[in-house]
């Protein structure tokens, strides 16, 4: 995903919060991108830098900052915004699955014109299980039925992991799946996947330039 923000103009500052790198204090850039992780947003004493990630995005979202939060940035997004995020609820879901995109997406900065359903690499046994009151729902799997939504005009939260390519998948392990067929599924989809994902990302990018811009 840096790699695409970058040819979209965009210049990266990286934190890698789990290694021990502080957070900022202020959320002073133009726009905000939260990851994934092996956590609840609220998991405080596992990963104590979760209470100043959650802080920065209450920032973004007050000053409707560009945001994108992925799987555990999603989750955060939905916790912080008013909705809610349970641990091991559901069936776990693991590797390339499609995706349905949901009628409201038609008006959509970022999700409008995509296909109805597409592959998205999905890791991850925790969910929203019930999104802010006012935010809007965009996809959905029949497995997790909060698969991405935005939030205010700025701001969007997806379960799936857009950035990730079938050899990442290969450093991972869930229980019940075949690690090898779990792969070979994501290789048959990134095909089709990939170039979807990478234009939503150019969008998101897009935007977060237009409205620097504006703001200078």
């Amino acid at each position: 995903m840096a790699g695409w923000l970058e040819e979209a103009g965009l210049t990266l500052d990286v934190v890698h919060a789990h290694d021990g790198e502080p957070l900022p204090a202020s959320l002073s850039h133009d726009a905000m991108i939260m990851l994934g992780g092996g956590y609840l947003p609220g998991d405080d004493d596992r990963a104590p830098w979760l209470r100043d990630a959650r802080r920065l995005m209450e920032q973004a979202l007050a000053g409707e900052v560009p945001l994108f939060g992925i799987c555990l940035g999603g989750q955060m997004l939905a916790q912080v915004a008013g909705g809610e995020v349970r641990g091991e609820v559901g069936e776990p879901e693991n590797g390339s699955l499609p995706v349905t995109i949901r009628p409201e997406a038609a008006a959509d900065p970022l999700f409008h014109g995509l296909p109805p359903v597409v592959p998205a690499i999905e890791h991850h046994k925790d969910a929203v299980t019930r999104l802010p009151s006012a935010a809007v729902h965009l996809a959905e799997t029949a497995s997790c039925p909060y698969q991405a939504f935005r939030v205010g005009e700025r701001a969007w939260g997806v379960q799936f992991h857009p950035e990730v390519l079938p050899a990442r998948i290969r450093e991972w392990r869930a229980e019940g799946f075949d690690p090898d067929e779990v792969y070979a599924r994501a290789v048959a989809d990134e095909p089709v996947s990939t170039p979807i994902w990478r234009a939503v990302t150019g969008r998101f990018a897009a935007l977060v330039t237009a409205r620097a811009t504006a703001v200078v």
